[in-house]
């Protein structure tokens, strides 16, 4: 006997075979067992994942003469003739090239003789979607009122093209897609069998490429083994399907890191030297940085469909990126995986996108800044990257009063010496601090210019009927020559007084020193925005 293919080679003989599909397997098993046989099902799902073998299972344990708790037994006088494909009770039809009215009518007059050896006539429509509109509603009433004898079983990759009137007549099963380490494992299982060594890198990758249909995966597995014999390495599989190293978006995430700009070129060149596709690079990055933020959120690996040493190594982001960086990142890789489709140049596209994913800088919420200064400690995104601030108790004070360390700042002129005995306890004075801003806001009414000059001022002692007010260190006291008349009779006016206002000339400039006390969330911002303090 020559070569068979893999496919057919494997293909299941029992329910207990058919891999990933178990929540279907089981309900038919017990329908049998408990003898709940329906007259109509309709298997839907993606190619490749068992649909078809799954009903030709169901159609043999039917008639099997001797079923095993729901498996058909496979040596019975039934179950020889099904394998042989000499049964006449089990028929399988191609919806695709008998959809017109004509073959359905005749499949209507079929249905209403008895089967000739087995309990049930079986009838297997694949595709069957691809019926037309008319062939849907020629079926409908022996659909819905079948002989006792017939059983029914539709199956369709397009369940949507299917009337409702029709699903409404079947009992529907729900096909998904095989998981990757299933396939992984199953491939596992026939490269065992047969002899062959596969390292779990290269069954990654051709499980991957079949995107869930295991018959796509063994037709893969076929093709590998033609290119590598019995010694499979990943090389030779990205190598034969031309995919994309996955070490290339370990490049780049890597990149952003370092900030290394360079990689976004070389990266490029590497793929197109290789005649990899831009789309699937923007596709493999989409991926890429979706594992990143699966770790980053769970800080597990479990959730990753890669090798184990690819599980490892996305691991060790787990406290380098950010929830809100990644979701900026994966927003921009999927505007660009649509751009790509409809540049004129690629490979300018993806090295501009590359440079502008690489020079991302971290983000940080302002809340969480502020969050971080009061708290004094690290913040709670341990991923932040924000250095530990420690918390500094600064001692009540006026917002204009003199800095306490003026070790800090450069005096240039010598300021005029005000004698700052402790004021009287005195109500006038005591008022005259608690309503002096209600007072500037009162005097800007009428005079705008002396009232701005005065915005930073406060008083700071009160003697022999004269109130002193010292200025802000940013005020020229020059600006208020000839003008305090206007004042001290507003003044007067406000506080029903007769006092003198003197002003005292803070003329020291104050110039920082270059070991400056810098404001700690000024510090985290520029540090972690990349701004500068200008």
């Amino acid at each position: 006997m020559g070569f068979r293919v893999t496919a057919l080679k494997w293909r299941p003989k029992l329910f207990g075979e058919v891999v990933g599909q178990e929540h279907i397997t089981k309900t038919l098993k017990n329908a049998i067992i408990n003898n709940r046989i329906a007259h109509a099902f309709i298997f839907a799902g993606p190619r490749g994942i068992g649909k078809t073998t799954t009903a030709r299972i169901f159609a043999k344990a039917l008639n099997c003469e001797n079923p095993q708790n729901g498996e058909p037994c496979g040596e019975c006088k039934m179950c020889k003739a099904f394998e042989n494909q000499q049964t006449v009770d089990i028929i399988e039809i191609d919806g695709a090239s008998n959809r017109r009215i004509e073959e359905i009518r005749t499949l209507r007059e079929s249905v209403k003789y008895a089967p000739a050896v087995g309990k049930y006539k079986v009838y297997i429509i694949d595709e069957v979607h691809m019926l037309t509109t008319e062939s849907f509603n020629a079926f409908l009433k022996t659909l819905e009122e079948p002989p006792d004898h017939t059983v029914f079983i539709f199956a369709t990759t397009d369940v949507h093209k299917v009337p409702l009137t029709i699903l409404s007549r079947c009992q529907r099963f729900d096909f998904r897609r095989i998981e990757l380490n299933v396939i992984k494992q199953q491939l596992k299982k026939i490269a065992d069998d047969e002899g062959i060594n596969i390292d779990d890198e290269s069954l990654t990758l051709i499980a991957r490429k079949s995107d869930g249909a295991l018959r796509d995966a063994e037709s893969f597995f076929d093709q590998v083994v033609s290119f590598s014999g019995k010694e499979i390495k990943v090389e030779d599989v990205s190598s034969m399907f031309n995919l994309i190293n996955d070490e290339v978006f370990f490049e780049i995430s890597d990149a952003m890191l370092s900030k290394d700009f360079h990689t976004a070129f070389s990266v490029t060149r590497k793929v197109y030297e290789n005649g990899w596709n831009f789309v699937d690079l923007a596709n493999g990055l989409l991926e890429h940085f979706r594992n990143i933020m699966t770790v980053v959120i769970t800080k597990k690996s479990d959730l990753l469909e890669t090798s184990e040493m690819f599980k490892t190594r996305y691991l060790e982001y787990a406290d380098k990126f950010s929830e809100g960086d990644l979701l900026r990142v994966l927003n921009f890789l999927g505007q660009l995986r649509n751009e790509m489709k409809t540049s004129q140049n690629q490979k300018l596209a993806i090295e501009i996108a590359l440079s502008q994913l690489i020079g991302f800088e971290k983000s940080e919420t302002i809340s969480n800044l502020i969050k971080l200064i009061n708290e004094g400690g690290v913040s709670s995104s341990p991923d932040s990257g924000i250095n530990p601030v420690k918390k500094k108790v600064v001692k009540e004070k006026s917002v204009y009063s003199r800095p306490e360390k003026e070790a800090d700042f450069i005096e240039e002129e010598p300021a005029e010496k005000v004698v700052r005995d402790n004021p009287p306890d005195n109500e006038l004075f005591l008022k005259v601090k608690r309503e002096w801003r209600q007072f500037l806001i009162k005097l800007q009414e009428i005079n705008f210019r002396v009232a701005t000059n005065l915005v930073e001022s406060t008083p700071i002692a009160l003697k022999e009927n004269t109130l002193f007010i010292e200025l802000s260190p940013e005020v020229d006291a020059e600006n208020l020559n000839g003008k305090t008349e206007k004042c001290t009779m507003m003044l007067n006016d406000y506080f029903s007084s007769q006092l003198k206002v003197e002003v005292v000339d803070n003329k020291k400039k104050k110039v920082r020193n270059e070991k400056k006390e810098e404001t700690p969330l000024i510090k985290a911002i520029i540090e972690q925005l990349g701004g500068k303090e200008i």
